[in-house]
């Protein structure tokens, strides 16, 4: 069973994304910033690295720069994801050694999980479901806005209550 360490900063993200990709039949380790990214990537030699690029510490690029200098850890695939879709962001991941570049606002939670395995070569890849799900239509919350989240329900106390309508007849 191979081994993907999620490098991102927001926990809900990292929590989502590690979910989907033990569904997948993978081990997860995960990693909050670049710092503890290179530790666990020592400690725990993953297959494959599924990193954010914008982090306290040491940002993706830096780390990924890291892992390539690093003979233990030198060989790790890597699929940064950021928010950041220019294309010099693009050749530097690609300069700096990142098997795949995902920009967050145009992939879903599926293509991640799809390109996990075509870089780990153990499926071929298959392409996203063409009508968008309920989840991609409504984001879990502004931090997921981009993603095909899971959907969460929201907190009794945040429910939405029925509100009288002030038009019905019989009220003033």
């Amino acid at each position: 069973m191979s081994k993907v360490m999620v490098v991102e900063d927001d926990a809900n993200l990292r929590e989502i994304y590690s979910i989907r990709i033990t569904a997948e039949g993978y081990d997860v380790v995960s990693a909050g910033d670049g710092e503890e990214a290179l530790a666990v990537a020592v400690r725990e030699k993953p297959d494959l690295i599924l990193s954010d690029v914008m982090m306290p510490k040491i940002s993706g690029f830096d780390m990924l720069d890291i892992l390539r200098s690093t003979p233990e850890t030198a060989d790790i695939k890597v699929v940064m994801m950021t928010a950041l879709s220019g294309d010099d962001q693009r050749q530097r991941g690609e300069r700096l050694g990142a098997d795949r570049y995902l920009v967050k606002s145009q992939v879903g939670i599926e293509d991640v999980v799809n390109t996990i395995h075509e870089v780990l070569g153990d499926r071929a890849s298959t392409p996203a479901p063409a009508a968008p799900t309920p989840a991609a239509s409504a984001p879990a919350s502004p931090t997921a806005a981009g993603y095909n989240a899971m959907p969460v329900a929201a907190p009794a106390s945040q429910a939405i209550q029925p509100q009288p309508n002030p038009g019905t007849p019989g009220r003033m």
